[in-house]
């Protein structure tokens, strides 16, 4: 079985971004395809419209690539919830990146790319994963 990884929000945005190293990084990945999350989505959609100042158009156009390269969306649930709090109080991550780390499990993942989190560390078979470190091969 062939087991996609879990993308973090930074690596969407990098693959809408103007970074030169960073998005074509981050877009050789998403190409791959992966697993995103419902906060993935809406913190996508928030730097978007925020930050790199999309029009609603076009942060819709970016969502439908994004689902059709990432159809396996993962649900926040209460479950998720609470595999964060013991995440967030094991490793000392904030509730939001403890989020995506459960996420990442409940998909059954085996790597979760992220530039924000600890690269290298692995929690309960879940191996974080920098892309942008001189050290990183894409998988």
């Amino acid at each position: 079985m062939n087991v996609k990884p879990f993308f973090d929000t930074n690596i969407l945005i990098y693959a809408f971004g103007e970074d030169e190293k960073r998005s074509e990084v981050a877009r050789i990945l998403l190409a791959t395809g992966g697993v995103i999350s419902i906060q993935v989505l809406n913190e996508f959609v928030a730097v978007l419209k925020r930050k790199l100042k999309f029009t609603w158009p076009e942060i819709a156009e970016a969502l439908a690539a994004v689902r059709t390269l990432c159809p396996k969306i993962g649900e926040l649930t209460i479950a998720t919830h609470e595999a964060a709090m013991k995440i967030a109080e094991r490793y000392g991550y904030q509730i939001f990146d403890s989020l995506i780390i459960a996420s990442a499990h409940e998909a059954k993942c085996k790597v979760l790319y992220s530039e924000d989190l600890h690269d290298g560390q692995e929690i309960d078979g879940l191996m974080i994963r920098n892309p942008f470190t001189k050290s990183a091969a894409v998988d």
